[in-house]
């Protein structure tokens, strides 16, 4: 699954871990959490996460 980057604060979202404190558990795909689910760092909206590319 590919991990996403949050383009305000440089957060990743890595589906193997999930977001457990936004209720989040691990193996869900970013395009399966909720819309209203927001960056646990910067509070940004699911708009602002861009794929991330590991180099």
């Amino acid at each position: 699954m590919k991990k996403y980057i949050c383009t305000l604060c440089d957060w990743i979202y890595d589906p193997n871990i999930g977001d457990p404190d936004g209720s989040i558990s691990s193996g869900t795909a970013f395009e399966d959490i909720p819309n209203d689910w927001v960056c646990p760092t910067c509070g940004a909206t699911k708009e602002d996460f861009e794929v991330y590319e590991e180099y």
